[in-house]
């Protein structure tokens, strides 16, 4: 029998039916302990508490227990004899053992045990024990009431910061985050100390708790242990078990009911806040005002822009009244209301509660009914770290610190706002928005040249990030392409804004030092060129710089490391792209970008070439390259003195018993060719799943057709990479013949799987 083997099976119950079950049978094998190892129970009582407590166990939750016992017996060999079993069972046991001064201390002094103890069922003993539990409980809440309420405010708030939001999350805690089943013991705890502090949220989200619960308990069983991060991982097979059409069906159902309950939970505890103020817990105070829906049709609007530019919480009546009575904006809107609508993400952070407030009242679909596709869509791999409707809140919200970079800042946020819009609908995204933001912009009254610009901000949204971080920026060609995608200087400003505010709403991983610097050399060169420069004068590449020249000169092999560049400069020779790959894969170093170039070898025999390559790598987690390592690692790689492809694939076996699932959607496999983007190489670019020794097994492909690699951009996107090579000829031109052109996809589709 497995450790980890709950009390109860039952496969055919779901949700609170399985958790109350569950907390059923273990009732009755801690009863059927108790009455074959203890003789007399008349001097104690065994209590559940925590979720055992309300009767809602899990398949791997721990089984918190209280062993309450008179001073007259021996508690060490009470719990002895009820501990031993449990421990044999293989049940994950959390327990105390005390007698009721003891818990009267506990409760004094440990806020966790003040919680728990507001959950507790009779197991198994004299029930007289579990009521001076009860009443010892009561008078400590009595007693302490504001001190423990402050405390529970400040723990779900540290919990919130610590776990994320469920809502908006793609792997969500169910348990623990903000919207997740914790928020509501902490509304019911705080409602048993003071009556009428959210009974009526607590009575309204039973649905959304069971929706939680369901999926937690399902969770429990794939998993077979204790965990309540919804991953990736195990989505869909919950989805399955859940009788979802799709994981996303599932996640979105998720999302929905979390999203009901964080905004319950903020305005219960705002509430109690508001009227129990503490000096370390600000308070945002309410905007409420008594003028009717028809006297001023902006009225909503108007309020939650004031609510955003202050800080301040809409009132919760007027929104229920704004709901039931507001039709929305006539249109087309009138200029006042797309100022408004401005206002409102212009100001900022606030500005995300002040839309889920207006979210949860369904005002967001009244200004804009296009908002109830994309509403807690999510979004299907880790590189995003939000929903598709939180995605876009927090792009708008950058943008507003970027105004002081762009012309119209009001285009700028809506544009943040509405650039993704197309996720919530079948087909392309970028194409399906493109339509959609049309009809949107002209709807709120916005002059054709201004929608061109929106609908622009949209159709380009990838052009900067894709070309900065895939394409050589010292290639005329790639400069020229952008210019002539962005027309003018003032949209390249308001793209390159919204590329920022897009990259840092993504996620950690979609924005960086190195990709900043890309995107701002990318702007800075195709600025110079739309303003009337001539574009030789950007050009330029810095590589080789005269110091690597004068090492090539030398005819010297030299390899050097410093900060996250590695250097290597040596006789020319077929597969030195690939052996410097290979050895970088066996040291577990990521490549960001590579630079190769070559000169007639003055001190070599037999007339040969010098080569030279500038390799940017991915900084390590820990924090510096071992450059020794490296090094080594790199000499006998070039001398051949290394099983390259032998350590990568044992290196690859060790990493895939580690590695999860970071999307729910397989990656794409493609080779793409193209011969006019650049001046001078043909450029392949490759679309394949990340794995160790990709670069390797690709450059070694090249290496089979005798191709020169004179770039390199790798680039990776949680499970997906995209890399592109800047390929020559061995004549030093464009590879123009189909048939080699063929034999190139022939060659790297085999590598990435493509069929």
């Amino acid at each position: 029998m497995s450790r980890k083997r709950p009390l109860l099976d039952a496969d055919h119950l779901r949700g609170l039916a399985y958790a109350e079950a569950h907390s059923g049978a273990t009732d009755a094998w801690f009863r059927s302990v108790a009455q074959e190892r203890l003789a007399n129970m008349t001097d104690m009582a065994l209590l559940a508490v925590g979720g055992y407590g309300r009767g809602q166990l899990c398949p791997a939750s721990d089984i918190d227990v209280v062993l309450v016992h008179s001073d007259n017996v021996d508690g060490g060999d009470l719990a002895e004899a009820l501990w031993y079993p449990a421990w044999d069972r293989g049940l994950a046991l959390g327990y105390v053992v005390v007698t009721l001064d003891q818990a009267k201390e506990l409760l004094a002094e440990e806020f966790e045990w003040a919680t728990a103890l507001l959950d507790t069922r009779l197991i198994v003993g004299n029930p007289w024990y579990k009521s001076e539990v009860d009443r010892l409980t009561s008078e400590a809440w009595t007693s302490r009431r504001d001190e423990l309420l402050h405390q529970l405010a400040r723990s779900v708030e540290q919990r919130h910061e610590d776990r994320g939001d469920a809502a908006s999350q793609i792997e969500p805690n169910l348990k623990e985050g903000r919207g997740g089943l914790r928020d509501v013991h902490a509304m019911i705890w705080a409602s048993g100390a003071q009556p009428g502090f959210a009974e009526e949220f607590v009575a309204d989200l039973q649905v959304d708790v069971e929706v939680l619960l369901e999926a937690r308990v399902e969770l429990h069983r794939l998993q077979g242990r204790s965990g309540d991060t919804m991953t990736l991982e195990f989505q869909e097979a919950v989805a399955a078990a859940l009788g979802d059409k799709s994981s996303g069906e599932l996640m979105l159902r998720l999302a929905r009911s979390a999203r009901r309950i964080a905004w319950c939970s903020d305005e219960a505890w705002r509430r109690w806040q508001y009227q129990n103020p503490h000096d370390d817990t600000p308070v945002r105070e309410v905007l409420k005002v008594d003028v009717p829906v028809d006297d001023d049709p902006l009225l909503p609007l108007r309020l939650a822009a004031q609510a955003a530019q202050e800080d301040k919480v809409l009132d919760r009546g007027d929104l229920a009244r704004f709901s039931e009575q507001w039709g929305g904006i006539a249109e087309p809107w009138p200029a006042e209301a797309r100022t408004l609508f401005a206002e409102l993400f212009l100001a900022g952070r606030p500005a995300v509660r002040t839309v889920e407030d207006l979210d949860h009242f369904g005002l967001m679909e009244r200004l804009m009914p296009e908002w109830a596709a994309v509403q807690c869509r999510p979004q299907r791999n880790v590189l995003h770290t939000y929903t598709v409707d939180r995605h876009l809140c927090e792009a708008a919200v950058n943008a507003s610190s970027l105004i002081d970079q762009v012309t119209r800042p009001d285009l700028l946020v809506v544009g943040a706002l509405l650039h993704d819009i197309g996720k919530g609908y079948p087909g392309d995204h970028t194409e399906v928005g493109i339509k959609i933001i049309g009809g949107i912009g002209h709807r709120m009254g916005y002059p054709d040249n201004d929608v061109a610009v929106l609908v622009d901000l949209c159709r380009h949204h990838l052009l900067l990030p894709d070309v900065a971080t895939r394409r050589d920026l010292a290639d005329g060609g790639t400069i020229r392409a952008v210019a002539a995608a962005v027309d003018s200087v003032e949209f390249l400003q308001l793209l390159a804004a919204l590329t920022e505010a897009d990259s840092i709403a993504t996620g950690p991983s979609a924005w960086g030092t190195w990709k900043a610097g890309l995107l701002r050399d990318l702007v800075d060169r195709t600025a110079h060129v739309l303003e009337g420069g001539e574009l030789e004068e950007v050009v330029s590449g810095d590589f080789p710089s005269e110091e690597i020249l004068s090492l090539m000169r030398d005819g010297e092999r030299h390899i050097s490391g410093k900060d996250s560049t590695l250097t290597v400069v040596c006789a020319d020779r077929l597969g030195l792209f690939a052996a410097i790959a290979g050895a970088l894969a066996v040291c577990g170093l990521e490549v960001l970008d590579a630079v190769q170039h070559t000169e007639p070898g003055e001190n070599l025999e037999h007339g040969g070439k010098m080569a030279a390559m500038e390799v940017t790598l991915q900084p390590p987690q820990a924090g510096v390259v071992d450059w020794d390592d490296v090094i080594t690692m790199c000499e006998r790689a070039l001398d051949g003195s290394a099983a390259l492809r032998a350590r990568i694939v044992r290196r690859s076996r060790d990493n895939a018993r580690y590695r999860r699932r970071l999307s729910a959607a397989p990656p794409r496999r493609a080779v793409v060719i193209d011969n006019d983007v650049s001046d001078w190489a043909t450029v392949v670019e490759v679309h394949a799943p990340d794995e160790i020794g990709l670069l390797y097994h690709m450059t070694q492909a090249m290496q089979e057709l005798q191709l020169d690699i004179r770039r390199a951009k790798i680039q990776t996107f949680g499970p997906q990479a995209v890399d592109s090579f800047y390929l020559t000829g061995i004549d030093g031109a464009k590879i123009t013949d189909p048939i080699v052109l063929a034999e190139i996809k022939l060659a790297l589709g085999e590598v990435v799987g493509q069929t």
